[in-house]
Parts: structure tokens; C-alpha cells; sequence
């Protein structure tokens, strides 16, 4: 019986779409981080304007969203100007390279719901439904890439740094002096 999810992980079919899907989502990252981080950029603008869109008959944000930038984005916004260029860059270039390949998607998809929390719709929508099937993916979508050698590499380090095994716990036997009392 075929199954997507394993193709998805497994197949080499699979594996060369998904780099070719993970340069091109990457590339897009990686040019916006690059273009805020070289050119100059302040999240305070974009956040007063996505708690705008909280208010009238239709509001685009929700309210739980609009707190959340209120009490604690907006008040921070420097953080932000520094946090969301750089995270969108690190993001492209993990996806590039392929490595921490889900991570990096995972990140990605992160902060575009944060766009799309915020009211902006643009390509969010799509980059989220392209960047499921990355993470769905796992390793099949980074073995063209970094994570071909970094994944067996760190797998290895924390198995030969293991230091407890569930059946090394010793246990208690008692003896038959302590069986008579």
C-alpha cells in the first residue's frame, strides 16, 4: 500500500524535489534577511500597523495576537529589528546549504504565522504549505546537503556520550539472610 509520508521521507524521487523546493524557499528567506541586515530595518512600523488591524468590523488580527504585540513586541521592538532580519537570513541559509534542515524549516514556519498572525497574507500561506512538506520530510529533504554528514556526525557524539542505559540500573537482590528475617 503506498504511503506519502514514507515516500516523503524516504524516496530519492522525493529527495531531489525536496532540495530543489528547499533552495528555492531558502533563496526567498535568505534575500529578505540579507536586504533588512544590509539595508536597514525597524519592526516598530510593521507591528503599530498589525495592531491597527485589530480594530473595526473585521479585524485581521486577533486579540490575543494584538495583546501579545502590544505588552510585549512593540515594547521590545529593537530586539525585533535585530531578531527577525537575522533569523530570516540564518533560516535561507540553513535551507541552502541543507543543514539543521528541519530546524530551519521549522523556524521558518514560525515566523511566518507570526506574519500571518500579524495580518499580512502575501506568500505566508504558501512558504507554510511548502515548508510542512520539509518538515514532514526530515532527513530525505537535507541529504543533499550539510545534513548528509552533521546529522550521522551529532547522532554519533550523543550516543558515544551516553552515559545511562536503562539496563545498567542496578538493582537491589536480597540475600537469604534478609530473606529470613
Amino acid at each position: 500500500m503506498f504511503s506519502f509520508n514514507q515516500w516523503l521521507r524516504e524516496n530519492k524521487v522525493a529527495m531531489w524535489i525536496l532540495t530543489i523546493l528547499r533552495v528555492y524557499i531558502g533563496y526567498d528567506w535568505m534575500t529578505h534577511g540579507w536586504s533588512k541586515l544590509t539595508g536597514g530595518f525597524q519592526a516598530g512600523g510593521f507591528l503599530a500597523g498589525a495592531l491597527e488591524k485589530a480594530t473595526g468590523d473585521h479585524p485581521a488580527v486577533q486579540a490575543w495576537w494584538a495583546t501579545f504585540l502590544e505588552k510585549f513586541a512593540i515594547p521590545n521592538a529593537g530586539m525585533f529589528d535585530f531578531i527577525i532580519p537575522l533569523g530570516e537570513f540564518l533560516v535561507g541559509l540553513g535551507l541552502i546549504l541543507g543543514c539543521f534542515t528541519t530546524l530551519a524549516a521549522l523556524m521558518a514556519m514560525v515566523m511566518n504565522f507570526a506574519f500571518l498572525f500579524s495580518g499580512t497574507v502575501s506568500t505566508n500561506a504558501q512558504l507554510v504549505l511548502m515548508q510542512i512538506f520539509i518538515v514532514v520530510a526530515g532527513a530525505n529533504a537535507g541529504k543533499i546537503g550539510l545534513d548528509h554528514w552533521v546529522l550521522p556526525y551529532l547522532r554519533g557524539l550523543f550516543k558515544k556520550n551516553a552515559t545511562f542505559h536503562p539496563t545498567d540500573t542496578p538493582t537491589i537482590t536480597p540475600t537469604k539472610k534478609q530473606l529470613n528475617h
